[in-house]
């Protein structure tokens, strides 16, 4: 059968030859972003990968890159090269945001965590404090079972 249009009011009106009325913005079109002062920066590094996602202090995702999604495959996606790309492109994100300065929560122990900070920082954005939430295990791996005779 397929999808069916609903008409608006608006549509309606402009069907029958009225004018339409102006809105600041059209019903489908995403507003202009919100602008942050501060925000948190969480940088996930993994051997395979690098991602970091831009936060306003409450939790809320603004900006997010990674280096799969920058056009890095396979190996080359844990480099600390891509890293700083990465770092870079969601700087520039940031700074259409109105970001002036971020709070670096690292997790991970890849080779792209010192290397995708600078890239972000060498935009001019300010960095208040560095902080390590890498998990570590308390107790390791389950012991393998004994072997039987």
């Amino acid at each position: 059968m397929g999808k069916k249009k609903i008409a608006t009011v608006e549509e309606k009106a402009v069907a029958e030859g009225a004018e339409p009325a102006l809105e600041s913005a059209p019903q489908g079109a995403k507003s202009a972003k919100r602008r942050v002062d501060s925000g948190v920066l969480c940088v996930e590094s993994t051997y395979n990968n690098t991602k970091l996602v831009l936060t306003d202090p409450a939790g809320g995702t603004l900006a997010w890159s990674s280096s799969g999604s920058l056009g890095f495959k396979g190996a080359k996606k844990g480099t600390p090269f891509a890293a700083a790309k990465v770092g870079e492109t969601l700087a520039v994100k940031a700074q259409t945001l109105g970001v002036k300065e971020v709070r670096v929560v690292v997790k991970g122990v890849g080779s792209g965590r010192e290397s995708a900070i600078r890239g972000f920082i060498s935009k001019g954005i300010n960095l208040t404090s560095i902080q390590d939430m890498t998990p570590v295990p308390h107790n390791g791996p389950k012991p393998p079972k004994p072997r039987r005779t």
